[in-house]
């Protein structure tokens, strides 16, 4: 199983990461007319640099850190006065990247799990 953790790399954990930002942010939008509500969001790359360090260590399966404590609040581009913090445009823009990068993610994934079959079938 190892084999395909090394073989596989960083690109399982970016799509569980991905999937789990798209819930944040979606929580951001189903809360951009709640008053006094503070939109977050996780710094993806750091996160993302844990895990591949911890790969690169020699880490069978290194776990993805709890989010609850990752979770950054986002600055406004502009104050509302209610005190929200989710702007609908920006948390529409970082979710449509957000769901971009992970059909990314999922591509390189899928390249890789295609290339293993090959190797497997001896092509």
């Amino acid at each position: 199983m190892e084999i395909f953790g090394k073989a596989l790399g960083v690109h399982p954990f970016a799509l569980q990461l991905r999937l789990e930002r798209a819930e944040i942010i979606a929580g951001n939008l189903a809360n951009v007319d709640t008053p006094g509500f503070l939109a977050r969001d996780i710094d993806y790359q750091q996160i993302l640099q844990q895990v591949e360090s911890g790969i690169q260590a020699g880490q069978a399966r290194p776990a993805l850190p709890e989010l609850g404590h990752e979770l950054l609040y986002r600055v406004p581009y502009q104050a509302a006065a209610d005190g929200n913090t989710a702007e609908l445009n920006v948390e529409q823009a970082k979710f449509a990247g957000n769901s971009m990068d992970f059909q990314t993610s999922f591509t390189f994934l899928n390249m890789k799990i295609s290339g293993l079959h090959k190797a497997i079938r001896g092509e």
